[in-house]
């Protein structure tokens, strides 16, 4: 009996980690889009800063409605984009100098 209680302890833990907002997933994201505009990947590196922007809109759409473990993976993934539109956008300027 101890060992069920043990078990359903743990998964009820790991299941209130999930369900808790991802607030650092979605600064991350946002402050990496930022990062890309700055670096101009609007103009240099336009596709890759908007599929950034699409996944953004989902994990804030996700975040309106509760589903926060979709909201931090879109998060992520938006990070993961808008990083590589300013890492292109960089060297696009790179190259036009």
């Amino acid at each position: 009996m101890k060992k069920y209680r043990i078990a359903i302890l743990t998964l009820l833990l790991l299941l209130a980690g999930c369900a808790t907002a991802p607030v650092q997933e979605m600064s991350d994201a946002r402050q990496a889009m930022q990062a890309a505009a700055q670096a101009g990947a609007r103009q240099s590196a336009p596709q890759e800063y908007a599929q950034a922007q699409a996944l953004m809109q989902r994990a804030e759409d996700q975040l309106q409605v509760g589903g926060y473990q979709s909201a931090r993976e879109l998060a992520d993934q938006a990070r993961v984009a808008a990083q590589h539109a300013r890492d292109d956008a960089l060297k696009a300027r790179k190259t036009a100098q």
